[in-house]
């Protein structure tokens, strides 16, 4: 699992920010839980990482829904610590998924080598990403407390028009499959971008592979923020 932290302070919802990456067994040595009450309030961290910065491009504009900033002193401890643990449970559930910590939250992504994919131009949950799903329905069943974001990406075959709505389509049918499991439709919050954000090489079939991805974003929700102010006598 990789830690990213913030180097700068960004005001809330802005995009892009520079982030130090580290290994898993930093995560159990300086993690968020110890991070948590000298960051500071920085925001947008989460956005950053999973969307870049093409703000606008597709999706719904409701990121503030479940975008905030960080939680700084004895509160920040806490739900790192809480968020750390959940962070942790997904990793060794679902051992293909890629696991970051960042600021206060999680971002998991799935792409076609990770347990959640698609078949080309399809946009139905089969039953091997059903299976992967279900691990994940479980951990939000055990940490009611976030919120989550699903933002749905694809690589740039196909036009770029069809890629956005193919992206929409996609990240709505995992959303809604959390939905069909009984999770509150009110901790979610869905967006694509189609092929405008890739983080691999469109012109191999491996890049294109990891390009065809799901990202998944937990974020402490308002009770878990306020719960952990007033045991931290904030």
């Amino acid at each position: 699992m990789k830690t990213i932290l913030n180097k700068v302070g960004l005001i809330l919802l802005a995009v892009m920010l520079t982030v130090n990456v580290t290994s898993c067994a930093s995560v159990q040595n300086a993690n968020n839980k110890q991070k948590g009450g000298v960051i500071g309030a920085a925001a947008g961290g989460i956005l950053g990482a999973i969307i870049g910065n093409n703000v606008g491009k597709g999706g719904n504009g409701e990121l503030g829904a479940v975008i905030g900033g960080v939680i700084g002193g004895g509160a920040g401890v806490l739900i790192g610590n809480k968020m750390d643990k959940q962070a942790q449970q997904i990793e060794n559930e679902i051992p293909g998924a890629t696991v970051e910590r960042v600021d206060d939250g999680i971002v998991v992504t799935f792409d076609e080598n990770s347990g959640v994919y698609f078949n080309t131009a399809k946009y139905n949950i089969n039953a091997a990403s059903q299976e992967t799903l279900n691990k994940l329905v479980a951990v939000f069943q055990e940490y009611p407390d976030t919120n989550v974001l699903v933002v749905g990406h694809t690589d740039s075959v196909g036009s770029e028009a069809s890629n956005l709505t193919l992206s929409k389509n996609r990240a709505e049918a995992v959303t809604n499959y959390f939905l069909g499991k009984g999770l509150s439709a009110g901790r979610f919050t869905t967006n694509w971008y189609g092929e405008t954000q890739p983080t691999h090489d469109n012109a191999t079939a491996e890049g294109r592979a990891k390009n065809r991805r799901v990202n998944i974003a937990i974020l402490p929700n308002e009770k878990m923020i306020e719960d952990a102010k007033t045991e931290a006598g904030q």
